[in-house]
């Protein structure tokens, strides 16, 4: 049997929405709860893969000022997050990528990859990242971007990653000139961006919470980016 082919055939009528079924989300649509076996295994207590990703990104080799990255991921209850699981990119050291689409003429460190991957506690929520400061990147068209830290967050009801980035309070010339920050209208929700610097048992930790959104304490939501 043919089809028809009159392009000017009635179009059928939509469906009433009553008669539309509607399904739920399945854990695979969505970026949990599962996400530590296949993506952290270690941390859901599965030894399952050769290599693990983790939140370690430095080695005695590694160029650069040793921090700790840590913080927690908050929902809109003020409740943290304790399976959200998060991965980082930054810059070396001098301010470039190890990736061979960065062109910059600056020195690479061969003993630093720049990604990592962490989850937050199960108990706390707190998440930890031991890494280096990075430093400040010049973008093709020469502006400068200052030290930062991308970071990108799952969590189960989460359907897509969240992108945000992460700057340190120490770096507030550079920030102020930054050009991503500097495209963020309200200048108070560029604070949701800035770690604070502390020093703790010798070693130098910057804290920061994301915010998935307003919290009833008052909190202001993390700025997110459309990547």
């Amino acid at each position: 049997m043919s089809l028809p082919t009159d392009p000017y055939r009635p179009v059928p009528p939509l469906l009433p929405r009553a008669m539309v079924t509607r399904f739920p989300e399945t854990p695979s649509q969505t970026g949990g709860p599962y996400v530590h076996i296949g993506l952290a295994p270690q941390q859901a207590g599965f030894d399952i893969f050769d290599n693990n990703f983790g939140n370690v990104l430095v080695t005695d080799e590694t160029e650069g000022e040793r921090i700790v990255l840590e913080g927690r991921v908050i929902d809109g209850t003020g409740t943290p997050v304790r399976d959200a699981l998060l991965e980082s990119w930054q810059a070396d050291a001098h301010g470039r990528y190890a990736h061979p689409d960065d062109a910059q003429d600056k020195d690479l460190d061969p003993n630093f990859r720049g990604w990592g991957r962490t989850g937050g506690d199960f108990e706390t929520g707190v998440f930890t990242i031991e890494t280096i400061k990075p430093g400040a990147v010049t973008n093709p068209d020469g502006s400068v971007s200052a030290p930062h830290i991308l970071l990108v967050i799952f969590a189960r009801g989460i359907n897509l990653g969240l992108h945000t980035r992460v700057y340190f309070e120490d770096e507030a010339e550079l920030n102020a000139e930054d050009p991503v920050l500097k495209g963020i209208e309200w200048e108070v929700r560029r604070n949701t961006l800035i770690a604070s610097r502390s020093e703790r048992d010798g070693r130098t930790v910057y804290t920061i919470d994301i915010r998935l959104q307003d919290t009833p304490d008052g909190g202001a939501e993390t700025v997110f980016f459309d990547i």
